[in-house]
């Protein structure tokens, strides 16, 4: 079983950084592809990113290409998300989630979820 703790939400102003990160126990982190997810008010939990086991390679949805950048510590047991230029669009509550199998953008491929940290944008 794995457990996953979700840190670094806040509120920013647009245009300003934040960075998550995600702390991971009671499993084999570097066996787990991993994944950022969001989710807005009324709107469904969507994918930002996803890597590898051993981060060496990463994946983005469309929105976030060029100002998020996703990275790992399998060391450390951790897992980031660098986010800059951050937009209004951007406010949600941010979950990192571990799969079993697969380096994947579905949220359905994922096993294992963090609580959330909230991150919100104002204009």
């Amino acid at each position: 079983q794995v457990q996953l703790v979700e840190s670094g939400g806040g509120l920013v102003q647009t245009g300003g950084s934040l960075r998550l990160s995600c702390a991971a126990s009671g499993g084999t982190f570097s066996s787990y592809p991993m994944g950022w997810f969001r989710q807005a008010p009324g709107k469904e939990r969507e994918f930002v990113a996803t890597i590898t086991r051993s981060g060496g390679g990463t994946y983005y949805t469309d929105s976030v290409k060029g100002r998020f950048t996703i990275s790992r510590d399998n060391a450390k047991n951790a897992m980031y998300l660098q986010m800059n230029s951050l937009k209004p669009e951007d406010t949600a509550v941010y979950y990192c989630a571990a799969s079993w199998t697969s380096y994947s953008s579905n949220r359905n491929d994922y096993d294992y979820w963090g609580q959330g940290t909230q991150v919100t944008v104002s204009s």
